[in-house]
């Protein structure tokens, strides 16, 4: 019987699943057309984006609170709010971290909660029309 208390984190593989989830997740974003225009709201060495959400996920999975302890309070609002993040944007982001968890093999079912989670995360970060 499964444990109730096991976190997202540990079900998808620890450390070694979420890191290769943010690799591929700027993998993609860096080399897929249809992701043009969020890949030109980073800078051009994605390595640190890459740094910053590999420790968010690891936190907001269940797993170490790496963000938090490197940057404070995640505060995703207000650090997206200099980038102008419409529903092209915010959808570009979802479709993209959709085919990273299915590149990584991230189970049908985790990642049907996860979208949901993304997707409305995603949508609170929007701030302009469109």
């Amino acid at each position: 019987m499964e444990n109730s208390t096991t976190t997202t984190y540990e079900k998808i593989g620890g450390e070694a699943a979420v890191g290769k989830l943010a690799d591929r997740f700027y993998e993609l974003m860096d080399t897929v057309p249809q992701f043009a225009e969020l890949r030109a709201m980073h800078p051009e060495s994605l390595k640190g984006s890459r740094e910053k959400l590999f420790m968010f996920l690891s936190g907001w999975f269940g797993g170490p609170d790496l963000f938090v302890e490197n940057y404070g309070h995640p505060r995703l609002r207000a650090r997206h709010m200099p980038f102008a993040i419409g529903t092209q944007e915010r959808d570009q982001w979802v479709a993209c971290m959709v085919l990273a968890m299915e590149d990584v093999g991230i189970e049908e079912g985790i990642r049907a909660k996860l979208l949901e989670n993304f997707f409305n995360t995603a949508d609170f970060m929007r701030n302009k029309e469109g």
